[in-house]
Formats: C-alpha cells, sequence, structure tokens
C-alpha cells in the first residue's frame, strides 16, 4: 500500500483540521465538560452540514465512499484536538455496521439522521466473545425482550439508539438497533477518565421488534464491528499522541533551564524521540489495518487491527506519559492542555481492550493460521 493520503484523504484533513481547529479550543473543550454534558452540540451540527458523517460511508447510502481511510484520517484530526463529540462511535459502532448490515428500512429510518446531525447513534461492544453476554435476549412471538447491564456506554444519554450483540436463549448471538426512548431502557450518566458523555444502560424488559435485528450472522457481525471500532480508537489515539507530542516539543524548546532550552539536555530528546518513534508505529499501523478493511480483506485485517490497537494501547500509553513528564510539574495541572491528552489517551489505551489483553487476541488468532497482513 501507498502511505502517502491522496488528493481526497488530503482534502478530508484539511476540512476536518480546519473545523476542529476553530471549534475545539481548549476553553471551549473546558466548556463542554462542565456544563454541556460531555458533547459539543455546535460542533456537531457544523460537522454535519459540512458533510464529515458521509465520509466513510458508501455512496448507496448517502456518504462519500471513502471507507475506513477516510474515517481514520477524520479521527486524527478530532483526537489532536481532543475535541468532545462521539464522533467514533456514532461512525464505526452504528453508521457503518448499518450501511453494510442494515435493511433498506433500516437505513432509511436511521442514516439520513447521523447524515444531517440531527441523530446520534452508539454501540456497546466492550464485550463481544465468548458465551458471558452483557444482554440477553427472550424471544417475545415477533419481539425480542432485552435483559441486562452496560457499564459504560460512550454518547448512550444523547443516542437515539444503540447498537448492542446480545446472547438469545437459544445460543446463539444476535446484533440489534435499541432504541433509548422506550420502557425498560435506563441511562445514567457515568464518569470516566477523558470526561468525555459515557453512560451506564440497563436493559429490563425494553422490547426490540424483529425488524431492528441486523441481518445475518451475529457473532460475525459483531466482530466485524469491534474490529472497526478498535480501529477507530486507534486513529483517535494517534490524533492525540501527535499533538501531544507537539505541545511538548514547543514546550521544551521554549522553556529554559540553566541558561539553555530543555530539548537540548540529551535524556528529554531521547525521550521525546521515542515517543515519536510510538506514534509513528500507530500512524503506520492504523493505516495498513484501514486499507486491508477497504481491499475487502477482513482475514488479514482481524490481525492488522488487532497489532494497530496494540501500539495504541501500550505506544500510546508511553507516549502520553512522556509528554506529561517533560511538561514538568505543570504537565500535573488539570487546567493544563496537556493534562487532557493525558486523560484521552489513557482511556482509549484500556478501552475495547488493553495492550496486554489485545497481545492475547492476537496470539490467538496466529496460531490459528492468521496472518499480520497481506503482501502490498
Amino acid at each position: 500500500m501507498d502511505f502517502e493520503l491522496d488528493d481526497d484523504l488530503r482534502a478530508v484533513r484539511s476540512l476536518t483540521e480546519k473545523i476542529f481547529g476553530d471549534l475545539a479550543p481548549v476553553d471551549r473543550v473546558r466548556e463542554v465538560e462542565i456544563s454541556e454534558g460531555g458533547i459539543d452540540r455546535r460542533l456537531w451540527s457544523v460537522l454535519a452540514e459540512a458533510g464529515v458523517f458521509g465520509i466513510p460511508l458508501p455512496e448507496e447510502a448517502g456518504g462519500a465512499g471513502m471507507g475506513m481511510l477516510g474515517l481514520v484520517t477524520l479521527l486524527e484530526q478530532q483526537g489532536r484536538r481532543v475535541a468532545p463529540v462521539p464522533l467514533w462511535a456514532t461512525l464505526s459502532m452504528a453508521a457503518l455496521p448499518l450501511a453494510r448490515f442494515g435493511t433498506a428500512e433500516q437505513v432509511e429510518r436511521w442514516l439520513p439522521g447521523v447524515l444531517d446531525g440531527s441523530a446520534i447513534l452508539t454501540g456497546a461492544f466492550e464485550n463481544t466473545s465468548g458465551d458471558s453476554w452483557a444482554v440477553r435476549a427472550e424471544r417475545d412471538g415477533e419481539n425480542w425482550t432485552l435483559r441486562g447491564d452496560l457499564a459504560s456506554v460512550p454518547g448512550a444519554e444523547a443516542a437515539a439508539a444503540i447498537v448492542v450483540p446480545v446472547g438469545t436463549t437459544s445460543g446463539e448471538v444476535a446484533v440489534m438497533v435499541v432504541s433509548t426512548g422506550q420502557p425498560g431502557v435506563s441511562i445514567t450518566a457515568a464518569h470516566v477518565t477523558s470526561r468525555e458523555s459515557h453512560a451506564a444502560v440497563r436493559f429490563d424488559g425494553a422490547v426490540v421488534p424483529a425488524v431492528d435485528v441486523l441481518s445475518g450472522d451475529g457473532a460475525e457481525i459483531a466482530r466485524w464491528i469491534r474490529r472497526r471500532a478498535r480501529l477507530a480508537m486507534s486513529a483517535v489515539q494517534l490524533g492525540v499522541c501527535e499533538e501531544a507530542l507537539r505541545m511538548t516539543a514547543a514546550y521544551t524548546s521554549e522553556r529554559v533551564q540553566f541558561g539553555r532550552p530543555l530539548s537540548t539536555n540529551q535524556a528529554v530528546a531521547v525521550r521525546a524521540a521515542d515517543a515519536y518513534l510510538d506514534t509513528e508505529s500507530i500512524r503506520l499501523t492504523t493505516q495498513r489495518a484501514a486499507w486491508l478493511m477497504d481491499t475487502g480483506q477482513e482475514d488479514q485485517a482481524e490481525a492488522a487491527t488487532l497489532v494497530a490497537k496494540w501500539w495504541a494501547s501500550r505506544g500510546g500509553l508511553r507516549v502520553v506519559h512522556a509528554t506529561q513528564h517533560l511538561h514538568g510539574g505543570i504537565g500535573a495541572d488539570v487546567d493544563y492542555p496537556i493534562h487532557r491528552y493525558f486523560l484521552w489517551g489513557r482511556q482509549i489505551a484500556f478501552s475495547l481492550g488493553g495492550a496486554d489483553a489485545v497481545a492475547a487476541e492476537l496470539g490467538d488468532v496466529l496460531e490459528n493460521g492468521g496472518a499480520i497482513g497481506a503482501p502490498a
């Protein structure tokens, strides 16, 4: 593959860099955290007006058809500004699955609202393997009745629906689109490390009509979605690390101690160089996995995504620790900008599987004959 962005992707980068740069300065991010529930509705509207939500979606679903490379390019810019909108969750865990597996009725019902910004959708794919499903479904005539608890769902308080995998009484897996504004669904705000909008969700008799079940093998659909969710988070982490490193380079070049800039100290330069290598590793592995998905190589993309998420977790954690540390005492100030990058980096590192859990999954994939990518 060619790791250089083509003209269309460069245009996406330029557009989204401008939007996030103009509308998500530090003061605005702080304001949203404190008084607006962790979601910047004004930014969300501007992104919709600019057609950003359609970037990764296929043309037949009303999108621009730019796939996962388009999504990665977009989310990288969000991460650079730690912009508080549930963008990765809406697109990777709801809009893309609906476009891929949804019926014509499901697509018509949900995707226009996503594209014009009037509907926020989200997903819950923290646990999508084994027999221990957080939500169970029981058949009730033509409908399903759901019971179970989800500890932390991004953007759930604002979401019109949640895409969620469930275990059924027959032992099968189904992926359902559950409307939130109904009896049997209770949503309670949850405080998370990144200060974004998350909520605990309880299903206690929520009803899901058969028409709201995604078509196909539920277990495979869940894996398909989680693969993209992990890659989306890796893209956000890339932006977080890039900007944290840029801020640190500027700070250590300007901060003078003992008559010279901090950046001229070998220990500082070496640690910053290590952070740069970790950041570039996140970039290359994330782009590689996105390219494999866009070219239809799902089997190879499984291992490649695990590699990208491992770098986003392990390497990303090293980067945000290093950049905060290199700011000295000011790095621990919760009101200083670098601290937010530290918080976002930690949140991403341990979401959808930390480094050790992801490495164990990767070992299983390789042991069963998988490969990390295909020949370019």
